[in-house]
């Protein structure tokens, strides 16, 4: 499977894993989670936020208030027209520096386990039922687990 991943990093951010790392997370994903999204839509857009940009996209289309680490917009086609595109990860880079300190993660391993996890959301995947949160989780474990990285649940 071969994925197109555009990335903005307007703020120049120097602490980020590869294009390359991230491809190979994304690739992953579509490779072993069932997927939901049409074979022609094989790209991806990552925008590299920071806390301020993050929050404001959070509230206006999540309507919660402050940063997250990450944001997914899954693709919506109009109907009659083909796009590429499975949609845009929004990653708050301070954020998830953060995060990786205060719980003891390495960089790597969060922005692995965020990068899928966005992924996964653009494929169509949730957690807001308590079943589909297993089966997202599930699928976020067996990932991470190919690139030895292990559970971040625990």
């Amino acid at each position: 499977m071969t994925i197109n991943i555009y990335l903005n990093n307007d703020n120049d951010y120097k602490d980020t894993p590869s294009l390359e790392k991230l491809k190979l997370w994304i690739t992953k994903t579509l490779v072993i989670a069932p997927i939901k999204a049409t074979p022609t839509q094989q790209a991806i857009t990552i925008t590299l936020s920071d806390n301020e940009q993050s929050a404001a996209l959070n509230k206006t289309y999540r309507n919660k208030v402050g940063p997250t680490n990450i944001l997914s917009f899954p693709e919506e086609t109009i109907p009659g027209f083909k796009t590429e595109s499975l949609g845009d990860l929004i990653i708050c880079v301070p954020l998830i520096i953060e995060e990786a300190k205060q719980q003891n993660k390495t960089l790597e391993a969060h922005w692995a386990h965020l990068t899928i996890h966005g992924t996964l959301h653009l494929l169509g995947y949730d957690h807001i039922i308590e079943t589909e949160a297993e089966e997202m989780e599930g699928l976020e474990v067996a990932i991470l687990a190919k690139f030895n990285i292990s559970n971040p649940y625990q």
